[in-house]
């Protein structure tokens, strides 16, 4: 079952926390994210799974940044997210994607107990300027049944900013 947005913001600082939390940005039934203004790209035109992956920051300036096709960006959200007892998943915007842009590549599932900032894989269809500060995703909440184990990852749980991939860790 998912949550509706009157009881996302009923649970808000009880056991679904988004600082910061806007009431505006609250839909039907999700929340919506804005993009912060920095960006990683990988440096290597081929990624290694069994190694760091070097990156470069790049910071979305006011008049915008033009994203390339056959590039990854890896972004976040302004707001940092957390779930006591629920699944979050996010997905892009249907104004973003209309434009040709991905806000994950597969990782829109999170899990119960997850802590930090979201990182989003960006990716177009064709160039497109993106600005920081846009609500460029949404994220959801699904309930749990039955006994689970909350999620404490030391790849990804309690991030404080864009995380690229951290694989290499499981070889």
């Amino acid at each position: 079952m998912i949550l509706s947005g009157k009881e996302i913001e009923k649970r808000i600082g009880k056991d679904i926390f988004i600082e910061p939390f806007n009431q505006k940005q609250l839909n039907p039934n999700s929340y919506n994210l804005k993009l912060h203004k920095d960006l990683l790209v990988y440096k290597a035109d081929v990624l290694d799974m069994k190694q760091a992956n070097e990156v470069e920051k790049i910071e979305i300036p006011d008049e915008g940044f033009v994203m390339q096709p056959g590039k990854l960006y890896l972004g976040r959200t302004e707001e940092l997210t957390k779930t006591e007892n629920h699944v979050p998943m996010l997905e892009g915007r249907s104004s973003i994607g209309r434009l040709g842009i991905f806000i994950h590549i597969t990782a829109g599932l999170g899990n119960v107990g997850a802590n930090g900032y979201w990182t989003l894989e960006l990716a177009c269809i064709q160039p497109v300027k993106i600005y920081a500060g846009v609500e460029i995703c949404q994220i959801f909440f699904h309930e749990m049944t039955g006994e689970f184990v909350k999620y404490n990852s030391l790849k990804y749980h309690n991030n404080n900013g864009i995380q690229p991939s951290l694989i290499y860790k499981e070889f």
